[in-house]
């Protein structure tokens, strides 16, 4: 059975997807790119919106709430910013603090604090809606919740200050983590309310005691972070239009 027809035979699970995109992408300053990243035109639109995209033609998404930046230039520009679907808010000056804040304003929109919430970074434009499906029938069964994530093939290696080896680590197990990540929307805010240093989501729930489930994804679910990437991303999308 292909991932398409495992998918058409999912049963619905309602969910909000919170995006933050606060985030100045500074490593993004440079040239004639001198945006943030999540709004570097990509195929003809921004990033932000082709990462958006699969959520606003998923039936089960009920709605999305984009944490931007106080200082947003950007977003009231884009069609998808007046889309029925679509909302934002202030975000923070750090990931885990935009994901608090949407998450508070799902709060104020539904009506069950156990509501699933989905994270998704802005600045990946790639994510196949087959990988969001396969996330859904994770979460049917895995109540912890679930994130997508890939297997880790390459040898790692530690390094010292100076770049040289001091090891090379079992990379039995690892995985690297994507988004979205999917938990209950009351344990989410309160695991990241308690955890600081959370890098993400699933590592705010593990501190708090719960274990989500990793869920496969593609590995060209990529987060566009360096100049370079574009250019990857862009080919990943055209290849999949022809």
């Amino acid at each position: 059975m292909t991932r398409e027809d495992e998918a058409s035979r999912l049963p619905s699970l309602a969910y909000w997807l919170v995006m933050p995109a606060a985030g100045a992408g500074t490593r993004m300053q440079a040239g004639d790119q001198a945006v943030p990243k999540q709004y570097i035109a990509l195929a003809g639109r921004s990033v932000m919106e082709h990462a958006l995209d699969p959520f606003i033609a998923d039936d089960d998404c009920e709605g999305i709430v984009v944490a931007l930046q106080a200082q947003d230039r950007y977003f009231h520009a884009l069609p998808v910013a007046t889309h029925p679907k679509v909302f934002h808010t202030l975000g923070g000056g750090t990931r885990r603090e935009s994901v608090l804040k949407g998450l508070q304003d799902v709060r104020q929109r539904v009506a069950s604090r156990d509501a699933w919430v989905w994270v998704h970074d802005a600045a990946r434009p790639c994510v196949r809606r087959a990988d969001i499906d396969r996330l859904k029938a994770a979460l049917s069964r895995h109540p912890a919740g679930a994130l997508l994530a890939v297997r880790v093939n390459d040898t790692l290696k530690r390094a010292n200050p100076t770049g040289v080896v001091e090891a090379t680590v079992p990379r039995d197990g690892i995985w690297r983590a994507l988004t979205p990540q999917a938990f209950r929307l009351d344990a989410l805010t309160e695991a990241l309310t308690h955890c600081p240093e959370a890098t993400d989501e699933a590592s705010a729930m593990e501190a708090s005691g719960a274990f989500p489930l990793l869920v496969a994804g593609e590995a060209d679910n990529m987060k566009i972070t360096e100049s370079a990437d574009v250019a990857v991303a862009l080919q990943i999308l055209r290849g999949r239009s022809r």
